[in-house]
């Protein structure tokens, strides 16, 4: 199938994006990675395109004051290979290699990831994990929205209309904190058939994706003095949906071997 007819603009600034997305049909294209094949099977219509694939200011990863920003135009790849990354947020660059293929790692960004808010995504779960922030913004200026509460459905985040992810907000990994990322997929790209976040702090952090409709921070298992007693406590905090090929049973257990490599990963680095 064809895309159904569209008008296309590609601004110059971030303040020309702002006025554009505004307009009444306005879609944002960032990496495309999920919007051009859904153009293509008719499953959206927008009646305008605002490609903000120009806008350099969204392409940045600084840390300041100990925290590391990463911009909304900033590439899967271009994340897997940032030393800035891997030393002070580490937990990424174990995510990246997982994400689809390395055509769509070229191409595909965090921001729009975090936008779309697939429920078998990566980034959003890493996010939850590791209590960050989301840097959202329209013409009124930025907005913080902690990544726990931006995320409020299937596909559903808190943005209003006129507003974009300009950024995600981080605090940097210390050295005393551990982080780990596990997946389990069917074929290596393939959408996960359940995922783990795990970060370690004062406390545990647990936080599956492919496990409900937005990423889920298993609280109890959190609070765990050993992993036994952590896998057994996620059936209070996982309802995992089945799907085409697993059962909810299958990958509540599957969820239960994930937490038990993230524990022995958190407690051997030491």
């Amino acid at each position: 199938m064809k895309a159904p007819p569209f008008a296309y603009v590609k601004p110059r600034s971030l303040a020309e994006a702002l006025e554009l997305i505004e307009r009444p049909g306005a879609r944002v294209l960032a990496g495309g990675q999920s919007l051009i094949p859904s153009l293509n099977m008719r499953l959206s219509a927008p009646e305008l395109l605002v490609d903000i694939t120009g806008l350099a200011s969204l392409k940045t990863i600084t840390l300041e004051q100990g925290v590391v920003r990463i911009g909304a135009l900033v590439t899967h790849a271009q994340l897997g290979a940032s030393e800035e990354i891997g030393k002070h947020v580490p937990m990424l660059t174990q995510a990246v290699p997982h994400i689809a293929h390395p055509a769509i790692r070229n191409r595909g960004t965090l921001g729009g990831s975090i936008a779309l808010a697939d429920p078998a995504a990566e980034y959003p779960a890493c996010l939850v994990a590791l209590g960050a922030s989301i840097v959202v913004q329209g013409k009124s200026g930025e907005r913080i929205v902690a990544a726990e509460k931006f995320f409020k459905g299937l596909f559903e985040v808190d943005l209003q209309p006129g507003e974009l992810v300009v950024a995600a907000e981080i605090r940097a990994q210390l050295k005393d904190e551990r982080s780990a990322f596990l997946e389990l997929a069917r074929r290596h790209g393939d959408y996960a058939i359940i995922g783990l976040a795990a970060y370690q702090s004062k406390g545990n952090r647990f936080v599956f994706f492919g496990a409900g409709a937005t990423p889920v921070f298993a609280r109890q298992a959190s609070a765990a003095s050993h992993a036994k007693e952590a896998v057994s406590l996620l059936t209070k905090d996982l309802s995992p949906p089945a799907d085409l090929y697993n059962s909810a049973a299958t990958k509540l257990h599957l969820a239960g071997v994930l937490l038990e490599r993230a524990w022995t990963q958190l407690t051997t680095s030491h």
